[in-house]
């Protein structure tokens, strides 16, 4: 049994009387007022967390109307020959769709999830229309502009309620549903516009398949979804920081007291402990509010950081952007797979067209990737839960790098098939693991400003990797700008590799095979 220990000597913990909810968590009510009869889990939550998995499928088809299409209107329609400017949508897109991104995280935590939610479908009204009938490419442009502010504020807010209704122990599994649910929507409107497009021309028949989804989103998110901001403070009432001076608290790790699969995050005992330099954890964050270390569930020791409870969102900014290695190497990575994704949307179609392909094979093309990586996801996030995030993170990466230089080296559509297959596989691994990293960082009093700054750095990647790939094919060509962007990504493998810590403490083994809460000695010291 654990003991709590002081300067007196130790004595032994009462075992605590609450008991788990659904997948396995404790009711969140349970030893504070805050969110009393919210229960968090998929299956306490299955028929709204169902209606916003819809909710996303309907914001990735809005996504995926352009994906075939619009490289090609570029040329086809408007004239334009230069790579770079033909790829300005992607970079007004890019840039509208990241600063969103830190606007939807704060914004959701200082007015609720579903206004901001409704307002991203409201922003997206227009653009159908202005995609289908707009008369120069300067209407392409501000619809994409429009089309990001509706990506960062919808998907950003979808992602934070299903956090919010799913907690911990199933949080890679509702963020692999919820990015399948998006991508392989993606891969079905790329699809359908590709015939669209094929049977009755570039415009506008493909995009009124967007002002159907836009008008049903809207409805549904009026009309049926629910406000889950009270499940985040329910959560966060389970990470109490004690006040006060002398002894601090410390973090600890009872077998019977740790949710299957995560880290210690309730303080369970008043510890004297000295200061210790060392890497800040991936734990940090749901520390003590100390000033001296405090001991990690693991046995090693961690720095605290003042208030970790309640930062400033410039706090959080510096925190998930440099701050903290394993934040920061999430938010790189994720720059670098969206950077990835602009040069499938925007290079890969001129490839694949100045070697002759027609838009019915583009359109194929366009959309195994997306199938692929949204399928795949709806496993990986939840496999993320039971092996970690970190190793699944830089595997992503490595096959993502070698898929897209197997684009490089080869002309014939099916080793392009391939390497759509391998990138969408690498894609998968990755992107719902990342977000579920954040997720396991962060704390939840600040856990949405988290995701929207992560998903600033990440969806910047489309407006950089639009402008870099632009830029190297004009200057030397297709080719050389896709094989840049393979180097890039296994370096940014490499820094995952390096830089990032496990987030994810895996469930173990039990007696008779039962897998079951982790146990550990308690420390010495």
């Amino acid at each position: 049994m654990s003991r709590e220990q002081s300067a007196g000597g130790t004595r032994p913990h009462p075992r605590p009387t609450v008991g788990p909810g659904a997948d396995g968590q404790r009711p969140s009510g349970s030893g504070s007022g805050a969110g009393a009869g919210v229960r968090l889990g998929l299956r306490a939550n299955l028929a709204q967390f169902t209606l916003l998995v819809a909710v996303n499928a309907l914001v990735g088809g809005l996504l995926g109307q352009e994906r075939t299409v619009l490289p090609l209107l570029a040329g086809e329609v408007f004239g334009l020959s230069a790579h770079t400017a033909a790829l300005t949508f992607i970079v007004a897109f890019g840039a509208a769709k990241a600063v969103t991104n830190v606007f939807a995280g704060a914004w959701a935590d200082r007015f609720g999830r579903r206004p901001v939610l409704i307002a991203g479908w409201l922003v997206a009204l227009p653009v159908p229309a202005m995609l289908a009938w707009g008369p120069s490419w300067g209407w392409i442009v501000a619809a994409n502009v429009l089309l990001g502010v509706n990506q960062g504020l919808a998907w950003s807010t979808t992602v934070i309620m299903k956090i919010d209704l799913a907690g911990p122990a199933r949080r890679g599994l509702a963020m692999g549903l919820n990015e399948a649910a998006g991508y392989l929507a993606v891969a079905v409107s790329a699809m359908a516009t590709g015939a669209l497009a094929d049977a009755y021309g570039l415009r506008p028949a493909p995009f009124l398949l967007g002002a159907a989804y836009t008008a049903l989103a809207l409805g549904l998110s009026t009309v049926a979804v629910r406000e889950t901001h009270g499940h985040a403070r329910a959560e966060a009432a389970r990470h109490p920081a004690p006040a006060g001076t002398g002894p601090r608290a410390c973090l600890i790790n009872p077998a019977w007291f740790v949710t299957p699969g995560t880290h210690a995050r309730c303080v369970v005992g008043i510890v004297h402990v000295r200061p210790v330099r060392g890497r800040p954890s991936a734990l940090r964050s749901h520390a003590p509010d100390a000033a001296t270390p405090a001991l990690r569930a693991d046995g090693a020791t961690y720095q605290t950081a003042p208030s970790a409870g309640a930062l400033s969102t410039r706090q959080v900014v510096h925190r998930v952007s440099l701050g903290d290695p394993t934040l920061s190497a999430a938010s790189w990575a994720g720059l670098v797979n969206n950077l990835n994704d602009a040069l499938a949307w925007g290079v890969f179609p001129l490839l694949f067209a100045a070697h002759g392909l027609g838009v019915a094979e583009i359109s194929g093309l366009a959309a195994l990737y997306p199938a692929v990586w949204g399928a795949g996801q709806m496993l990986t996030g939840w496999w993320s839960d039971h092996v970690g995030r970190k190793h699944l993170i830089t595997a992503g990466m490595f096959v993502q790098a070698a898929a897209i230089a197997l684009v490089a080296a080869t002309t014939a559509f099916p080793a392009w098939a391939l390497a759509q297959v391998l990138l969408g596989l690498g894609t998968a691994l990755v992107y719902p693991t990342l977000i579920a990293a954040i997720g396991d960082v962060a704390h939840p009093a600040w856990r949405a400003r988290a995701v929207g700054v992560y998903r600033l750095w990440r969806d910047g990647g489309f407006a950089v990797g639009a402008l870099a790939a632009g830029a190297l094919a004009d200057a030397w060509g297709l080719t050389t700008a896709i094989w840049a962007v393979a180097a890039l990504t296994a370096a940014a493998g490499v820094l995952v590799a390096v830089r990032m810590e496990e987030t994810r403490v895996p469930e173990t083994a039990g007696p008779g095979g039962r897998r079951g809460r982790r146990t550990r000695r308690h420390p010495r010291r």
